[in-house]
Parts: structure tokens; C-alpha cells; sequence
């Protein structure tokens, strides 16, 4: 049991406040004052973390209730966060905003009730005054269970502006702990899906955290930031450990509320069976561990840059060597046993990777003699014939292409075909958030179910689909990829 960090939740009334922004220059500005940062992220979000990991010089972290379940989210926070003397946790769109049709469930709230974390209140005051007062009275009053401790103004105009908004929060109580002016030099480049991740701009990004941090600096008052973080109260807990993780008992998804993406309930925990050739097990052993360590290479680079923490890290304790390469650049790693390919934008760089020749002649080959994958949104691009007109690998039969739509949101997936690793009616928590599609060929196996039809597409050494899993729910299926590492070297 470990106590947890001294800890804030930065929130917002809405999106666009300018939480991220304020997340990171706290973080950047609190490690240049000589802190130990840990930080986090509320919800599946990718590219805030990364900007973290510029700010905190740690990698980023998500928290997230719908898809690692409650329970996790404690000890996850605790992993998290060791080594660490302070804690800044990014929220998601507005502080109470949750999973659609539940009552806040995977809020920024939910997150900081369960970590018992004290709660600064990000507001944009660039189109109001005195009525910002009634804002936050009105924030504070929703949930009283939530403790707002602080407020941060965004955006002031002048000094005579920042006096009318102070007037305004006064009579609720909440002291103002920074005001912060408009700045052009936090403009980060932003696309269809959000800002561009800190991995494809690593140069502006930094300049950009940089200046957030001493915009920061010169607005907040951090000391009074670190009392309200030491006033969270003293809580322990038993951090999540990678290497515990491979049981049955965790191996099963976490309850949830009825959303309008599925149904609630919880999935039974997977029956796990010893590790054969034709059936890679959901746990492994120590002893197998330690007898050899199947290379799973791991794409990364600017563009598959969508990829939680604790991936690697199941790799590691599942018994691999994980080897990050760059698909726009390399070849795949030597004795490579196992391939994971995750999110990023592969309709940015469609040319550049088709470019990359070698490499897709090597995944298409590897694959056809049995090389085991999983593959999550950018992944199930690359695996298709073409992208926008440029040829990928082709191992799956369909093509991928640019849309206007955007989908988003969590899904309840059920396994439509049983694979290396999903059992046929396994039942799964996941998100989605893209704007590509892809048109597949007739006959094909699915490879989910899911509230609007069938998703994704399998091969029986393949799983690549649009759904992005948080796999500390689903601990057997990266050690069912080891197991079937393991074997594909025999």
C-alpha cells in the first residue's frame, strides 16, 4: 500500500477553456521550480498526454473509468505517479461531462471523486464578466461532493477586465489563484482530429510548453497550486503492477452503466488455459518467461504516436521485448515475432508509407506465414491494400479512404470471430475517433459486434479494427500476443 501524491484535477465548464494549455504550463512550470511531476489525462485522449511528457519529462498517462473500470483508476494513479512529489491531472471536456446517457460516468468529476483530489477550475473569461461569478457558484453548487478549490481565469483582456471578473467570483469564496492574458505564442497546429500530437512537431511543441510554463509562471500563484495539491487528503492504495496483472480474475471488463453505445453489465473473467501451439494462453507463466523473450515489435514515429503507457509495459510483464520502429523509415525489427500496430494518422502520411516499400513487403510476408498482429485504427489502415490511393501492405482485402464524418465515442464490442486473441463472444469496452473508413471486401470475418453491426476485420493470426482497448482491462489479450509470439518463433 502506497499513499497517494499530493494531487490536483484541473477542470473546465466546457471544452475549449483552455485546460490543456493551463495542465501543461502548470506541470513544465512546476518542474522548473523543482518538483518531481507526474501527469495525467481524463478520458482516452492521445495527444494530451504527449504534451505532458514534454512538460513533466515522464511519460503521459490516461485515467479512464469506462475503459480500465473504476477500480483501476486508483491503483493506475498510483503506478503513475511514482517517483513523483506532485500530481497534475488534465480533465476532458467540461468538469461533469461523461459518457452519454449515464450521469457523469468517465467525467472529469467521477475521476476526481474517485482519487479524492481537490479540483481548479480552468474558466474562459474572454467573453465575460462579473457573470463568470455565477459560473463557478454554479459549478460548486452542482455536485458538492466535488471540491473546487481554486479558479483559474483564461484569456483576460486588460487589467480592468480582470477586476470586473474578480468582482464577479468574490461572494462565492473560491479564491482566484492566477489570471492569465491571451498569448499567441500557445498556438499549437491543430487538424481534423484535434491538435497535432507532440511526436510529429516535437520543436514546437516544446517552444509552445515552454511558453505556457512561463505564462504560468508569471500568472499563477503556484505555491498556493502545491497547498490545495497537499490538502488532498492522505489516501492509500496498492498501485497497479504490471507484472501481477496476468490473472484471470483480471482479465475481465469492468461494470459500467447502460450507455447509448451498449449495454451494462460486466464480462465473466476469461477461462485461461495452458500455452499450446494452436491455443495461446491468457496468462504466462514465470518460468516461460524467463526461458525466451519473443520480440514484438511496436510501431511508433509520428505516425502511429496513439498508443497508452501501460501497452509496453503489459509487453514487457507478459514476457517480450518490446522494439519500437518507425514504419516511415524502418524495416521491422530483427527476429520480430509479433507485430502491434496502434492510432495515429496514417491519412497525413499515406505517401511517405506507401513509399516505405521494403517494410510493406516485409509485413505482407511475415503475416502470410503466420506472423501474429493487432492492429487499432492507423494499424487497420496500413494492413489494407490502399490508403487514399496509395498501396499499403494488402494484407487485409479493402481499401481505406478519407471521410467528413467523424466517429467518436465508447463502444461495447462483443468478438464476432474467434482469433489468437479473443475468444468468439468476449465482451469488451472500447473508443473510437476517426474520420477515415475503410470498405472491405464481401465474406469477410468481423472482427466485433457492435451496437450499429459488425466492425473490423480478422485473419486467423490478425485483429485490426477501429476500437482502441485500454489493455489494463484486458491483461490476457497482451499476454495472449506474447504466447502467440512465442509460438510463431517455434
Amino acid at each position: 500500500m502506497v499513499s497517494l501524491i499530493p494531487r490536483v484535477v484541473v477542470a473546465a465548464p466546457s471544452s475549449g477553456a483552455g485546460k490543456t494549455t493551463v495542465a501543461v504550463g502548470l506541470m513544465a512550470a512546476l518542474r522548473r521550480a523543482g518538483h518531481v511531476v507526474a501527469g495525467f489525462k481524463v478520458g482516452p485522449d492521445y495527444i494530451d498526454p504527449g504534451f505532458h511528457a514534454v512538460a513533466t519529462g515522464r511519460p503521459g498517462r490516461n485515467l479512464d473509468p469506462m475503459l480500465s473500470g473504476e477500480e483501476r483508476v486508483e491503483p493506475l494513479f498510483a503506478h503513475g505517479s511514482e517517483g513523483a512529489d506532485i500530481a497534475v491531472v488534465e480533465g476532458v471536456m467540461g468538469l461533469y461531462d461523461g459518457a452519454l446517457g449515464t450521469e457523469g460516468f468517465s467525467s472529469t468529476a467521477h475521476v476526481a471523486k474517485l482519487l479524492k483530489a481537490p479540483v481548479v477550475l480552468v474558466v474562459d473569461a474572454s467573453a465575460a464578466g462579473r457573470s463568470v461569478g455565477a459560473v463557478v457558484q454554479g459549478f460548486v453548487a452542482f455536485d458538492t461532493e466535488v471540491r473546487i478549490v481554486g479558479v483559474i481565469l483564461n484569456k483576460v483582456g486588460s487589467d480592468r477586465h480582470e477586476t470586473e471578473v474578480r468582482a464577479g467570483i468574490a461572494p462565492t469564496g473560491i479564491p482566484v489563484l492566477g489570471v492569465l492574458r491571451r498569448d499567441s505564442r500557445l498556438t499549437v497546429p491543430s487538424r481534423h482530429l484535434g491538435l497535432v500530437p507532440a511526436a510529429e512537431q516535437r520543436e514546437q511543441a516544446e517552444q509552445a510548453v515552454l511558453a505556457a510554463a512561463e505564462l504560468v509562471r508569471q500568472g499563477v500563484d503556484l505555491q498556493a497550486f502545491v497547498t490545495a495539491a497537499r490538502a488532498a487528503p492522505h489516501h492509500a492504495t496498492n498501485p497497479w503492477n504490471p507484472t501481477t496483472a496476468f490473472t484471470p480474475a483480471t482479465s475481465a471488463t469492468p461494470a459500467a452503466p447502460a450507455t447509448a453505445d451498449g449495454p451494462a453489465g460486466s464480462v465473466p473473467p476469461t477461462t485461461v488455459a495452458p500455452a499450446t501451439v494452436d491455443r495461446p494462453a491468457g496468462s504466462v507463466p514465470p518460468t516461460t518467461v524467463l526461458r525466451q523473450r519473443p520480440v514484438i515489435a511496436v510501431a511508433g514515429g509520428p505516425v502511429f504516436s496513439f498508443r497508452y503507457t501501460e501497452t509496453t509495459e503489459l509487453l514487457t510483464a507478459a514476457g517480450a521485448d518490446v522494439a519500437t520502429f518507425d514504419p516511415l523509415t524502418d524495416t521491422l525489427p530483427e527476429a520480430t515475432s509479433a507485430l502491434y500496430l496502434g492510432g495515429g494518422f496514417p491519412e497525413l502520411h499515406a505517401e511517405a508509407l506507401s513509399a516505405n516499400t521494403k517494410l510493406r513487403e516485409q509485413v505482407a510476408t511475415e503475416v502470410a506465414a503466420g506472423l501474429p498482429v493487432i492492429a487499432e485504427c492507423a494499424g487497420l489502415l496500413y494492413l489494407c491494400r490502399e490508403l487514399d490511393g496509395h498501396p499499403m501492405t494488402g494484407v487485409l482485402p479493402g481499401t481505406g479512404r478519407m471521410t467528413t464524418r467523424l466517429t467518436l465515442g465508447y463502444r461495447t464490442a462483443v468478438a464476432a470471430t474467434s482469433t489468437d486473441f479473443f475468444d468468439e463472444g468476449r465482451r469488451v469496452r472500447g473508443h473510437e475517433f476517426h474520420r477515415t473508413t475503410v470498405d472491405l471486401d464481401a465474406d469477410v470475418h468481423p472482427a466485433w459486434h457492435l451496437p450499429g453491426g459488425v466492425e473490423g476485420i480478422t485473419l486467423p493470426h490478425v485483429h485490426a479494427s477501429y476500437l482502441h482497448l485500454h489493455w489494463t482491462a484486458t491483461p490476457d489479450v497482451p499476454a495472449r500476443l506474447v504466447a502467440a509470439a512465442r509460438a510463431y518463433r517455434r
